[in-house]
């Protein structure tokens, strides 16, 4: 099998898993006791918290440890709209979201929000200044992600942020494709708020994190005993918090070398791929997308005949939340992608693991399975 679709989920890395061992096997805590052990899971929650912080370049007490990317969005949108609820209640978001923002934005609809849902151009691109029009007197936050799973095409959130700060509206950004992929500091993005999903960056599912900067006040998204800071509380998973700090260590160690690496693995699968089958289309921006991500459509066929016929290859058909349903994804729709090319679109995302055999023979099965339908 050769597995290309890193964007859905990633293994755990081996030195991961080992971090995780001890808290596994032995040491079982809670960080909440006074006694040894309780002491001991305390300092291993800490650093992992410390961990993470240095990644993003912000304080170790900004960091928020939640059970999954989902539930970091939840959290801002939610606790945002519940805390400003008497001052007013407009949120500005994008069509192409993941579902975890847009669903939970129809949620706070319902609830009596109002959401702008911005568009985007061919590229999946938001135009800044669509912002800046889109802005009201209550307005309360922007929320718009910083690499799009599918296309994986990265918006422009330094011109967002500062158009944000002047109004002076929060500005929380989904970073759960971005995270170990491409820089993620904070303060040079210009956020308020950060999403991290832990199985995106070679950490066990159920895990994740938010960034909340120093300053910014929202109410509790879980109540009981005041853990994390007392907005999320409840015994923390000392075991699976270890591990994203681990793995976002691993990320500060190797981002620089994954990057170039992937980028090139990547535009080596496309060339290849297009100089056999030269009416293949690249969905996504050109040079502004993620380095592990190639989103082709094969126009007038449909993705999931395609990887049928490639049984070898593990890849998605769009987004992997939509990986069921044979239906032009939202992402396309928004960029304007005609039904007849957007339903041959297949994903590829690579990974750490992946290598230049692997790439040069996923182009091999594809090119094969769309000459032969």
């Amino acid at each position: 099998m050769i597995y290309l679709d890193f964007n859905a989920t990633t293994p755990i890395a081996k030195e991961v898993a080992e971090a995780m061992m001890p808290y596994i096997l032995r040491d079982f805590g809670n960080p909440s006791s006074a006694h040894p052990m309780g002491r001991s899971a305390k300092e291993a929650l800490e650093k992992a918290r410390g961990q993470i912080s240095r990644m993003l370049e912000c304080e170790a007490d900004e960091i928020i440890f939640t059970s999954c990317g989902t539930e970091s969005n939840n959290m801002v949108l939610k606790s945002v709209a519940w805390s400003l609820r008497k001052k007013s209640r407009h949120i500005i978001t994008t069509k192409i979201e993941h579902p975890a923002i847009i669903n939970t934005a129809n949620f706070l609809v319902e609830a009596g929000c109002d959401v702008t849902f911005l568009p985007v151009d061919t590229y999946g691109s938001l135009d800044p200044d669509e912002v800046k029009k889109a802005i009201r007197r209550d307005t309360i936050l922007i929320t718009v992600m910083h690499a799009n799973n599918e296309t994986g095409t990265i918006q422009p959130l330094t011109e967002i942020s500062s158009i944000a700060r002047e109004h002076g509206v929060l500005f929380h950004t989904d970073a759960a494709q971005s995270v170990g992929k491409i820089e993620t500091k904070v303060h040079d993005l210009g956020v308020d708020f950060l999403t991290i999903a832990g199985h995106k960056i070679y950490a066990p599912k159920g895990v994740g994190a938010l960034y909340i900067r120093s300053g910014v006040e929202i109410e509790p998204f879980i109540h009981g005993g005041g853990q994390e800071m007392g907005l999320r509380s409840g015994t923390e998973n000392v075991i699976l918090n270890v591990g994203l700090g681990k793995a976002c260590e691993l990320i500060m160690d190797n981002l620089y070398d994954d990057m170039s690496r992937l980028r090139r693995l990547r535009d080596s699968l496309y060339n290849q791929i297009r100089t056999e089958i030269p009416e293949v289309v690249l969905n996504g921006h050109p040079e502004h997308r993620l380095p592990n991500t190639l989103y082709l459509s094969f126009p007038g066929m449909i993705g999931e005949e395609i990887l049928k016929e490639a049984p070898e290859l593990c890849a998605s058909t769009g987004s992997a939340c939509h990986d069921q349903s044979v239906k032009l994804s939202h992402v396309l729709e928004a960029m304007g992608v005609r039904e007849e090319v957007g339903m041959g679109a297949i994903r590829l995302s690579l990974g750490r693991p992946t290598t230049e055999a692997e790439v040069d023979q996923a182009a091999q099965l594809l090119v094969r399975a769309v000459k032969e339908r």
